[in-house]
């Protein structure tokens, strides 16, 4: 009997490694990853996800690199503006969701999915994001949100990969981080209360320097639909 087809949100941590597993062995389906790059992947790490989908039991995996309309659609619109919420931090995770939602839900419609999933807990609003693009773009495509069904913890999701022997770096597996090109974020069990701080371990760079500094952005006039970014950091700006 031919399995069924579900596409997978991927981004190669603990959450979405445990969907490949759990979808695989407890629901009998054919998983398609698709990882989204808006702009926070160098290449080794786009490989070494690539390998790890596949180890733990994907059919097929699929990069889409969405970083040109990412900028185009949003970035450069946020920039202007000067927009940050509560006026502290720029919206990098929330505005990555909708592109990566997006680009999911028109890869879903391409191999004619039976599903579509994502690995969002019920704790933050990535859910509702993805649920509602997805709604929006492919409402006859059933979501799977298995990390939010089953209730799961961090620890719950390790103990079950372990059980069925897979193997990975279980102290980074502590922390869920999403690096894109306009942010990363950071989260853990410190994050789930108030009285807590993130070691400086859990951070993918580590503090260089403590000091104030400003950073200046250009941008040059470019015809409409050109991608175009200028690094504040080497461009001399």
């Amino acid at each position: 009997m031919k399995k069924k087809k579900v596409v997978l949100a991927y981004s190669g941590g603990l959450d979405t490694s445990f969907c490949v597993k759990y979808l695989t062995q407890e629901k009998n389906l054919d998983v398609y990853t698709v990882l989204v790059d808006t702009g926070g992947f160098e290449e080794e790490e786009l490989k070494a996800t690539g390998e790890k989908a596949l180890l733990m039991g994907a059919k097929k995996h699929e990069v889409v690199d969405a970083t040109g309309e990412y900028y185009n659609e949003c970035i450069r619109y946020l920039v202007f503006g000067n927009v940050l919420k509560y006026s502290t931090y720029p919206l990098s995770v929330s505005s990555e969701r909708v592109f990566q939602a997006k680009m999911i839900a028109a890869k879903a419609k391409e191999l004619k999915a039976d599903y579509v999933a994502h690995g969002s807990t019920g704790a933050g609003n990535d859910q509702v994001r993805f649920d509602l693009i997805f709604r929006i773009l492919i409402p006859e495509i059933a979501v799977l949100t298995p990390i939010r069904d089953l209730k799961l913890s961090r620890q719950d999701e390790i103990d079950y990969l372990k059980k069925h022997d897979v193997q990975l770096d279980w102290q980074k597996t502590r922390y869920s981080i999403n690096k894109g090109i306009w942010g990363t974020s950071v989260g853990g069990e410190e994050t789930l209360t108030s009285d807590q701080f993130l070691p400086g371990s859990a951070f993918p760079t580590q503090l260089k320097t403590d000091s104030i500094e400003d950073i200046n952005l250009e941008f040059n006039q470019q015809k409409s639909g050109e991608f175009l970014f200028l690094d504040p950091i080497n461009s001399g700006s």
